[in-house]
């Protein structure tokens, strides 16, 4: 369980909070929120708008107001409303991939010290290296490559989204649009299990050596 705890400690600079600067902060929350959002577009559309489920309550409530309706019509509203929760979901995605491109931009422009890249090799260097430390430094890489792995997730992700997103001018490849949107719906669990393991690795670690890691995403760290 430890292995998921982020550290606050920067690895290269033992006496150092590690630092964050303003644009990975921003991204940082923004992605959640986007990410949330996309989440619940979708909980929402297969539990409160399930079509069967709406079309049956859609069919009873107006009968009681004394308007009868087919199931066929009852069907067509309930679609209506689904695809407008679909059409937020699309939004949501835009956002995503408009963020994600955004901290590839970011990666390039960072303080050396602050690309993950960059920090990658430098834990797998201390890793190698340094006997003292070693268990510190295989922990920090794992973190690391749990996060490089959650952004190549959030490229597959965007990548599958924008092809069902725009399928009418990708025609051509409408023969793979079922395998696209089960990719697509596959990761869309494996972000739910990153996020359930990036919160529990937090809530762990404040509780532990790195208490005020959640802070320091806010205010940049570096204390």
């Amino acid at each position: 369980m430890t292995d998921i705890e982020p550290t606050r400690t920067d690895i290269a600079h033992p006496n150092h909070n590690k630092k964050y600067s303003r644009g990975l902060r921003f991204w940082h929350w923004a992605n959640m929120v986007v990410i949330s959002g996309s989440l619940i577009t979708v909980l929402i559309n297969s539990t409160l708008l399930d079509r069967r489920g709406t079309t049956s309550l859609i069919t009873s409530g107006l009968k009681e107001t004394g308007v009868t309706v087919t199931d066929k019509q009852a069907g067509n509203v309930s679609h209506a409303l689904n695809d407008k929760v679909w059409e937020l979901h699309t939004y949501f995605g835009y956002a995503l991939a408009a963020l994600l491109l955004f901290r590839l931009i970011l990666e390039l422009f960072q303080l050396a010290d602050q690309k993950l890249i960059r920090k990658i090799k430098a834990a797998y260097l201390q890793f190698q290296t340094t006997k003292k430390q070693r268990e510190i430094a295989r922990h920090e890489l794992t973190v690391k490559i749990i996060y490089a792995g959650f952004y190549l997730l959030l490229m597959v992700m965007a990548i599958t989204g924008l092809f069902l997103a725009f399928e009418n001018l990708l025609a051509p490849y409408k023969a793979i649009r079922p395998t696209v949107k089960d990719v697509h719906g596959f990761c869309m669990y494996l972000v739910l299990a990153f996020i359930a393991v990036h919160v529990i690795g937090v809530f762990l670690a404040e509780r532990k050596d790195s208490k005020g890691i959640v802070s320091d995403m806010i205010n940049g760290g570096g204390e």
